[in-house]
Parts: C-alpha cells; structure tokens; sequence
C-alpha cells in the first residue's frame, strides 16, 4: 500500500464530491440546519396545539344540575372556557350533535347508588365526548378538571363539618424532591435525543458520496481512467472508502454539535412554562467517545453502503441498492431510545447498536469501559470484513465496467463461495 497515491486519491474524491450539490447538501448543510429544524418544528407545533386546544370553548350539554351544588353551575357559567348549551335534554340528541361536531360535550348528573347515596347531596356523572375529535376529547378533560375541584372542595367542606382537618383529612401527604441537577436532567434528555438524529445523519452523510464513488463514477465513464493511473486496485477502493466514511464522519459531528447546541434555545418556552431550568452542556470527557463513535459509525455505514452500491449501474441504481441498507442502520437505532437500556457486553456485539449505546450513556456522563472495548472491537471488525469484500467485488473487472449483471447475493455465491461461476478474480492480479 502507498499511502501517499492512498492519501492523494481519497483528496480527489472529497473535491470531487464538493462539487456535487447534492452531497454538500445532504452531507455538510442538512447535518447542521436540518434536525435542529425539525426539533423547532415538533416543539412549536406542539405549542401552537397546547395553545389552540386552552382557547377552545368547550360547547357543553348539561340536562338538569345536581341539588347542593350551586357553587359548581356558578363556576361553569362564569368560566370563559365553558359555553352552556340550553335546550338538550335528549341523551340521544347530544350523541347526535357529538357525532355532527355541533355539540362538544355532554353531562348528566345522576343519582348516587349503593354506599355513595348514604352522603348527602352525592351524585355520580356520566360523561359523553368523541375522543376522536379534539375539541371534544379537550372538553372531556376541561370538564374532568372542573369536577375534581368541585369534588376537593365539597370533600373539604364536609371533613371540617366533622372537624376533621385538611392535613388529618388527607392522610399522607407526597413531597417530591428531584436529586438529579440541570445538567443532568438536560444531558440525560440529550442522550434519549440526539443518538436517534446521529445514526439517521451519518447514514445521510454516507449515501449520497458512497453511491457516487462506485455507480456515479460508472456511469461517468470515468473508472478506466481512473484503474489506468499509478495505484493498485486496493489503493483505489481504499481512498474512496475514506471519503466517503470522511463524509459521514463529518455529518455525525456536525449534526451532534447543531442538537447540542439548539436543544435549550428550542425548548426554552416549554422549560420556562414548566419552571424547570435545564442544561444540555455535553461532558467535556464525553468528547472524545463521541468523536470515536462518530468515527466508528462512519466507518461501518461507509463500507456497507460500497458493497452494496457497487454493483449499480447508474446513481439512481445506486440509491435504489442502498437504501434498505439505510433502513436496516435506522431500525436498531428506533429502538434504543428506552430509557434505562444500557451498554452492556452482549449489547457491545451487536453494529450500529452498539455505537449508539457508547454515544448515548457518554453524554449522560455514563463510562463502560470493557463494553466499550468490546464495542470498538466487535465495529473494526465488522468494518474489516465489509472492506475485505468491498475488495474483492471491485477486483472483478465485469463489475467495475458494469457488465455483471448479478447482484451481491449472486457474486457471493458464484465467486466467494464458488457456487458456480469462474471463483474470485485474483486480488494479487489487480495489486
């Protein structure tokens, strides 16, 4: 191996791939504005939803009114939230109405039953909503929380006519108190978040540069150019191979950096609402981990994603062979965010996984060190054996010329495994 003609080529092809609009957008702009967006968006809308469903007035149905609770009709009549509709005392009428969206709500107060009736004044409610509609299900819960006051209150009242009091009447008492700080609370809510985004953008950064390293360049013509320089075969499938995990690598950080960066910008209307104060500052010991994982994320997707775009003709054949690669990276990763899974040896074993373990508990401030290991292990090894066939499929000169007509599964069988065909073309005879 000449590292220098390694070192040379793999340049090439990053200026190469800067030229391409496509992967600049996909690989350097989309990590750092994309994710971020969309974090923007999902908080925002979920907003503007909690703020349109508060300024609902909740149309609601109410038959008759239960004797010894005019306190309760009074705080319906004034709350600005609340619209009484006169007039509907037909239950099947109001499921009408419910059903057409003309009504939100209705409820009917009945006589308590069995031990309840022993209290004075007791009723029970039977409520009518469509769950299925939003201003319903809202009025269902506006008319919930109306009613446990009113039921707090009137409870209340009748423990002090017995001289029972608020502290004796309740029996225990719940104090919360949250031992976990700001910072921690805000790097754990990082560590659920952003290992998601990280395996979705470094899988981004590596499509579209592994796709056009292998079938871009088919379809330019351009590979007899390149197999007739100085450099060997392997030098050549080497140097694409680091630019195309350079892409990746440089998407995984980008995207970790931009999350990092936007998450208490983005949240803060909530956390000021909630009156919690967060920090989503990353571990300066964390770094590193990250930077490893990024490179080791990089690594795996970037030889997957070669292997199988090898063998397309054209770009868009190349897309096409990568993507349910793409989507096999993205399924471990949905999986993972469950709190409380941890890096553990087994896990390490698993690719793709376990990164985004190491990822995750680093920036919660979490270290393992001999799962780890094991993860960095089981991923080069993973790595190895993906470039080892990267190697071998583009030492066979009818698939770099785009001749072959098989896929991967068929050059497995009929040149790896000599199932049929001629057997791996030499590897020495290409250098």
């Amino acid at each position: 191996m000449n590292w220098d003609r390694i070192a040379a080529l793999a340049g090439r092809e990053v200026r190469s791939a800067l030229r391409e609009k496509t992967i600049v957008v996909n690989s350097v702009l989309m990590p750092i504005f994309l994710y971020p967006f969309f974090l923007w968006a999902a908080f925002t809308g979920i907003t503007f939803v909690q703020g349109r469903t508060e300024s609902f007035t909740s149309r609601i149905a109410v038959p008759a009114w239960p004797a010894g609770h005019a306190a309760l009709r009074r705080d319906w009549e004034q709350d600005d939230g609340i619209s009484l509709v006169p007039g509907v005392r037909d239950a099947a009428a109001a499921e009408a109405a419910i059903r057409a969206g003309e009504l939100d709500a209705m409820v009917e107060f009945v006589p308590a039953t069995g031990a309840a009736a022993g209290l004075a004044d007791n009723f029970a409610v039977r409520l009518t909503t469509d769950a299925a509609r939003e201003r319903s299900a809202a009025a269902g819960q506006r008319i919930r929380d109306t009613l446990e006051r009113t039921r707090a209150r009137w409870l209340a009242r009748e423990a002090a006519g017995r001289g029972i009091d608020a502290a004796t009447w309740r029996v225990f008492t719940l104090e919360e108190h949250n031992v976990a700080s700001g910072r921690q609370m805000g790097t754990f809510l990082l560590g659920l978040m952003a290992p998601l985004f990280f395996v979705i953008m470094v899988a981004i950064g590596c499509f579209y540069p592994a796709v056009d390293a292998t079938a871009g360049e088919r379809e330019r013509g351009t590979w007899e150019t390149l197999l007739a320089s100085a450099a060997t075969r392997g030098e050549i499938v080497l140097a694409k191979y680091l630019a195309v995990a350079f892409f990746g690598f440089l998407a995984g950080l980008l995207n970790l950096a931009a999350v990092t960066m936007t998450m208490k910008p983005v949240l803060a209307p909530i956390l000021k609402r909630s009156g919690e104060t967060l920090d989503f500052t990353v571990p300066l010991r964390a770094i590193p981990v990250l930077v490893l994982g990024a490179a080791l994320l990089a690594a795996f997707v970037a030889a997957g994603m070669m292997v199988f775009a090898s063998f397309a003709r054209t770009f868009k054949d190349g897309q096409a062979s990568v993507t349910p690669f793409y989507m096999i990276i993205l399924l471990p990763a949905m999986f993972l965010q469950v709190p409380g899974l941890e890096l553990t040896v087994p896990l390490a074993l698993v690719p793709v996984v376990n990164v985004t373990l190491m990822v995750r508990e680093a920036i919660s401030g979490t270290f393992r060190p001999v799962a780890m290991a094991v993860a960095v292990l089981a991923s080069a090894a993973v790595i190895g054996a993906f470039l080892a066939i990267a190697r071998v499929i583009l030492a066979a000169e009818d698939v770099v010329i785009g001749s072959y007509t098989g896929n991967i599964a068929a050059f497995l069988r009929q040149r790896v495994l000599k199932r049929g065909g001629k057997g791996v073309t030499s590897l020495a005879a290409h250098g």
